[in-house]
């Protein structure tokens, strides 16, 4: 696996807050208490739910899987079939549990990272999780992509977006008020693929501007079925890149992203379809109030596009 860092990445730079921060997060506040938002699951009844880890992990999840609702021979396929899966992914794979959610985005329960990709679990019994896609520019206004690595279960080595990951159902991740769990899981992600520490992106600084849901197939066993988050930032940041998660990482400005999707639609690389889909229908829109320090208006968190 590569890592290709430009000199610029390495540079120690200091976070920068743009001038436009402070106008946009007044504004914010101001105005959040008018938002509608799509009610979630109580957070008494959260209390009363363990996350997986609590439960004794993958051993634990073995043993629930045959009891509960996953047969043994499909349990015997998860060790017979997986036994090549990268040591990170399969552990992840196991371990995280993800936020299973209706298409109105209330939580109606959680599940295994491996159970909400399979496909013929997505097909029949139409699994739902919840997830995000960070969209992070500089003070360049240039959007930071990533190259997924080659050891990812789902769409290894596409180019997408700065980071697209899930919200684990635990308590932090679960918080209701101010998208704060999404904001939360977002800046544990963006250190665990990208090495930018927390320091470096507030929460509070990142804008829920919609969400989608989509579904899409990554081989004949893997694939997606997202009600997807989409978080954009401004801030200069430190890189150090986990080749674990990502093979490769560059800024892009407009005539960049014009030039990716000519080569994807020519076949020369591969876009991840949640990055596609939010390109295709939202981007250039947004890109446009990110240079102009409109994001707020941009923002639509009352609507769940179905895309």
């Amino acid at each position: 696996m590569r890592v290709s860092v430009s000199v610029s990445m390495m540079l120690a730079v200091a976070p920068s807050r743009l001038s436009c921060s402070s106008r946009f997060l007044a504004s914010y506040a101001a105005t959040r208490s008018t938002t509608t938002l799509i009610p979630f699951a109580s957070s008494s009844s959260r209390r009363k739910e363990r996350s997986f880890l609590q439960l004794g992990g993958l051993d634990s999840w073995r043993r629930r899987a045959v009891s509960g609702g996953m047969s043994s021979s499909s349990t015997a396929s998860v060790d017979a079939d997986d036994a090549s899966m990268d040591a990170v992914q399969k552990r992840l794979m196991f371990e995280d549990e993800c936020i299973l959610v209706d298409e109105q985005d209330n939580v109606v329960g959680h599940d295994s990272k491996y159970n909400c990709h399979l496909m013929e679990k997505i097909e029949k019994e139409n699994l739902l999780h919840r997830a995000f896609s960070v969209f992070l520019f500089n003070s360049k206004y240039e959007l930071l992509l990533q190259q997924r690595s080659a050891t990812k279960v789902t769409f290894p080595l596409v180019w997408t977006n700065t980071c697209c990951s899930h919200p684990l159902y635990r308590e932090s991740e679960l918080i209701e008020d101010n998208y704060l769990g999404i904001r939360n899981a977002a800046q544990r992600k963006l250190f665990d693929e990208l090495g930018i520490p927390a320091e470096e992106l507030p929460v509070d600084e990142f804008t829920p501007l919609g969400r989608i849901i989509y579904k899409a197939p990554s081989d004949g066993k893997w694939g997606e079925h997202e009600l997807d988050y989409l978080l954009f930032i401004v801030r200069d940041v430190n890189l150090k890149p986990n080749p674990d998660e990502v093979a490769e990482v560059k800024y892009v400005n407009r005539d960049g992203i014009k030039e990716l999707i000519k080569r994807a639609d020519a076949g020369e690389v591969k876009l991840s379809p949640w990055f596609r889909l939010v390109v295709d229908n939202f981007l250039m829109i947004w890109w446009d109030h990110v240079q102009n320090c409109t994001l707020l208006q941009a923002a639509d968190m009352n609507t769940i596009h179905k895309l």
